[in-house]
């Protein structure tokens, strides 16, 4: 990465800090090399299973006349997260699918590290480009369709086939398996999969709904008359 770029990504992956100062000070000359940085105003984060995350990234990264946002492999909890434009009303649905947006939070190192446990797949190029939710599903889907067939796996569920116990809430969210509590992608949604399943969760395939936002003002029906 050359210095120019470096500088433009840190600069642009350090304003989601809450001091980005002290956020690049880390970066250079920490113990550590990794600080928090807020989703959910620049970048939303979805966390994906690192087996499908894996395939997912190097799909997107072969694809001709696109630009991949950046992506974080954290090797030691097995997620991979992908940055995305912030949706607040959208909803993820998959197996091992978690959103972070405003109030989560997820650790990172510089956007120049490319080694170790918690490294950028594709790094931040400064200019803002993010991965497009339209491209991230379609190749979700595809990745965990190969998936499936390698592991012999069932055939995900369809949405006639989940009940009303996998969409708890308001909306359709579908919980997956707890994983074991990440250091780096932390969120307050805790799983409720291996409640209803035990160790046999069903398949859910991965895809994106968007929301309807409760305080949108309804919109009067208009009388015959006007």
């Amino acid at each position: 990465m050359a210095f120019a770029q470096w500088t433009r990504s840190m600069e642009w992956l350090a304003a989601a800090s809450e001091d980005p100062r002290a956020c690049k000070e880390e970066w250079q000359n920490g113990s550590t090399g990794v600080t928090l940085l807020a989703a959910g105003r620049f970048w939303d984060v979805l966390v994906v299973p690192e087996d499908l995350g894996l395939r997912v990234a190097e799909l997107l990264e072969e694809l001709p006349l696109l630009n991949p946002g950046p992506c974080l492999l954290d090797a030691r909890r097995r997620h991979v997260g992908f940055l995305l434009p912030p949706e607040p009303h959208a909803v993820w649905i998959g197996t091992g699918l978690r959103l972070l947006g405003r109030g989560t939070w997820i650790a990172a190192p510089a956007p120049h590290c490319r080694w170790g446990a918690l490294r950028w797949l594709v790094p931040p190029d400064g200019t803002g480009t993010l991965t497009m939710p339209e491209v991230l599903e379609v190749a979700l889907q595809r990745c965990a369709s190969e998936l499936s067939r390698l592991q012999g796996n069932p055939a995900p569920l369809t949405d006639s086939q989940l009940t009303p116990a996998e969409f708890p809430g308001d909306g359709p969210l579908v919980p997956s398996p707890r994983p074991a509590e990440s250091e780096t992608f932390r969120s307050p949604q805790r799983a409720e999969m291996r409640r209803l399943y035990g160790d046999r969760s069903p398949v859910v395939p991965p895809r994106r709904r968007p929301t309807i936002r409760q305080d949108r003002p309804a919109v009067p029906a208009r009388s015959e008359h006007q």
